[in-house]
């Protein structure tokens, strides 16, 4: 009897779950059959992006949403362009908010998609309706084509490598995953290392390339392949030139990148590294060089040991075939932004897991190095991962950095004191940065850096801007700034004083500096928290000074280049600020040239 009883319950419970499930499944049912409703008209609301509010126009009629555009919004121009046009075309698409993002421009994406939802909600429509996800289905076919040059990824390095080629007779064919091209150099704090007499001597600095080899090399632990180091700084300036002759501009006011070590440091006239990829991009549009984003390289196609071309995937699933008659180049970066192929080569750091955010842009994943390693490729060099003390505590990005150049910055840890020469090596600030509590600093610097609220950081960003957003701390004396940084107020004074006194002695530093230009005595101050980031990974594929890619023999892979951050052995255990810019145009400007004359057998 009890049995029976309990069989009934049972019996009971499960016809009550089918009953709540059967109406669960109606209700989305419903949802997705049910007719989209509002009150006809135009609305406008905002929503936080990335660098501040982002505002879209919505326009309803009684059943659909006609227009969604975006009408204002501080973005970065390239970086943000994808999102800016995908997102509101998939929300019309589809006629729902649950819309995917734009790899790449996550908080672009996120503020179009938030925007609209308020917008909607103020035309009186259903938003449990309007977040069920709708997929596109369009039907694509499998393409394939022929070019003399195929470049794998259109960042830096592969943009110069496809002008250089198209300049050299070549039929050319870019491909990137991303929805936009760019890659890490369109998001770089954009020094160029150059040595420049040009621009030096009128400024009383004495330089040389023997100084740059020298200061590369043993900045490098003397790892990196002298021949490569030799091609990078002997070719730096003409390739700055040829940058130049495509339309680049640079300041005439030469700085120390972070980590840099030397006053070679060029500044763009743009922001970021915008106009390294718009000189390109000027090139590219106006010259016979196809570029196809959203295509992602699988596999390198080899016929009796030569790279004849790339099977890669289209952005709806198809596949794409590119067959090249002279050369591939690969130009894929490094693999920053992948955790686990981080952790299998870190031999050097505490840890580079989830927890330690990368600069890099979210295509930095290695798929060059795997794809390469696969057609028997030789890897060097890749435990040599670089790491900045200088990321943003929540996203890693350099963004909203406060500090506009080594001279003007001093760190303060969260006891008020200074740790480590703010012009050393980058591994060797990094690794002190570890040694501090929660692995923070405060970069702080005074009103010299910005002497009215417009000024701009590197990343086109004005103190006033990044001060409204809560990025960087202001104060009006020093007492005020060790409040609200809570810090102890006779350590934070004590620190700058040693420092300021260093610099009327220049010399004499506490911790060995050697950059005293500025002294940080004059309010406002300004203080912007930073922490460590991935930023560079040194290791990658084996070349030689003509970009040829070299297999686990020694051998010549032919029909196979490479450059940028995908390759290894110019950088050593250690890139110097400011040498990442010149690495990929030197190399890359190479690639592109031999490449364009290789003639496949």
């Amino acid at each position: 009897m009890k049995k029976r009883s309990i069989l009934r319950r049972i019996s009971a419970l499960l016809l009550s779950t089918t009953m709540l499930f059967s109406i669960m499944g109606c209700k989305n049912s419903n949802l997705e059959t049910t007719q989209l409703s509002f009150k006809p008209g135009t609305y406008e609301a905002s929503s936080k992006a990335h660098n501040g509010d982002l505002k879209v126009q919505v326009e309803v009629d009684d059943t659909s949403i006609k227009s969604v555009t975006v009408i204002e919004h501080g973005e970065t121009p390239n970086v943000s362009d994808a999102a800016l046009e995908k997102v509101p075309a998939a929300i019309v698409t589809t006629q729902s908010v649950a819309v995917d993002i734009v790899s790449g421009a996550t908080y672009t994406s996120n503020a179009i998609i938030e925007a609209t939802k308020i917008a909607l909600q103020e035309a009186g429509g259903n938003l449990e309706l309007l977040n069920v996800k709708k997929e596109q289905t369009e039907k694509v076919e499998d393409i394939e084509k022929t070019a003399d040059v195929i470049v794998v990824g259109a960042g830096g390095a592969g943009l110069a490598a496809a002008v250089s080629a198209s300049q050299n007779g070549a039929s050319v064919i870019v491909i990137e995953k991303m929805p936009s091209v760019g890659g890490n150099t369109i998001i770089s704090g954009s020094g160029y290392n150059a040595v420049d007499p040009k621009r030096q001597e009128p400024l009383g600095i004495e330089d040389s390339i023997e100084l740059h080899y020298t200061q590369t090399y043993e900045g490098g632990d003397k790892l990196g392949n002298p021949d490569l180091i030799r091609t990078l700084v002997e070719n730096a300036y003409p390739a700055l030139e040829w940058l130049e002759s495509l339309g680049m501009e640079y300041t005439d006011n030469l700085i120390t990148v972070l980590g840099g070590l030397f006053p070679r440091g060029h500044k763009p006239v743009k922001p970021l590294g915008t106009g390294y990829v718009d000189a390109y991009m000027n090139y590219i549009n106006s010259n016979d060089v196809e570029v196809m984003v959203e295509t992602k390289a699988e596999e390198l196609i080899i016929e009796d040991g030569i790279v004849t071309g790339v099977i890669a995937l289209g952005a709806n699933g198809n596949k794409v075939t590119l067959n090249a008659n002279n050369g591939v180049i690969l130009t894929t970066g490094g693999f920053g932004a992948n955790v686990e192929m981080r952790q299998e080569y870190n031999k050097k750091w505490p840890t580079l897991d989830e927890t330690i955010k990368t600069t890099n842009a979210p295509g930095a994943t290695g798929d060059g190095l795997i794809m390469a390693e696969a057609v028997n490729a030789n890897l060097v060099g890749m435990n040599e991962i670089q790491l900045l003390p200088m990321g943003d505590p929540n996203t890693g990005s350099l963004s909203g950095k406060v500090g506009v150049g080594v001279a003007s910055n001093v760190f303060i840890n969260k006891e008020g004191n200074r740790f480590v020469a703010e012009d050393e090596r980058r591994d060797v600030m990094t690794m002190a940065l570890y040694e501090q509590t929660d692995k923070w600093l405060w970069e702080v610097i005074d009103s010299d850096t910005y002497p009215t609220p417009e000024s701009k950081n590197n990343f086109n960003q004005t103190i006033t801007e990044l001060v409204e957003q809560g990025i960087v701390i202001k104060a009006d004396s020093l007492e005020e700034l060790a409040e609200k940084l809570d810090l102890p107020y006779e350590n934070l004074k004590a620190s700058l004083d040693k420092y300021n006194e260093a610099v009327d002695n220049q010399g004499g530093d506490e911790f060995g500096r050697k950059i005293l230009e500025q002294k940080i005595d004059t309010a406002p101050f300004y203080a912007g928290a930073r922490s460590i980031t991935v930023h560079h990974t040194m290791g990658g594929l084996e070349i030689n000074t003509s970009a040829e890619v070299i297999n686990k023999d020694s051998e010549i892979i032919e029909g196979l280049f490479a450059a940028g951050e995908v390759t290894g052995g110019v950088h050593g255990s250690n890139r110097l600020g400011g040498n990442a810019l010149a690495d990929i145009t030197v190399f890359g400007k190479i690639a592109g040239e031999n490449a364009a004359k290789n003639k496949l057998k």
